[in-house]
């Protein structure tokens, strides 16, 4: 983090816009996204702890289990939402710039998503 204080102002500009990193593999997200990205975790986080609360109070399992699908529907909008920003950002960049490889890891990622 103390590397990112003696940055250049052009350095700044690079970075804000950068995609992922093919040395540390970190992704630099705008304002926009992180806030939508968050927002989508802290209500699934909301979920599940609601979960937790109907298998405290007994529950009936039906109700439990309408609520699992329920998270794992936001779970999915999630990886919706990210695997298309990386998609629009991260694999374009890196095929543009000649890296074919980000293909290879987009079809695996994918594979991982489908299980």
């Amino acid at each position: 983090m103390e590397d990112k204080l003696f940055e250049t102002a052009e350095e700044t500009a690079d970075t804000e816009n950068s995609c992922c990193c093919e040395s540390c593999k970190t992704k630099e997200r705008s304002p926009e996204e992180y806030r939508s990205l968050m927002n989508r975790l802290s209500r699934i986080e909301g979920q599940v702890r609601g979960v937790k609360g109907m298998l405290e109070r007994n529950a009936y399992c039906v109700d439990i289990l309408i609520q699992v699908s329920a998270i794992n529907s936001a779970l999915n909008s999630f990886n919706k939402e990210l695997l298309g920003n990386h998609i629009r950002s991260c694999v374009v960049e890196n095929v543009r710039s000649g890296n074919d490889e980000i293909i290879d890891e987009l079809v695996k990622t994918i594979q991982k998503l489908m299980k």
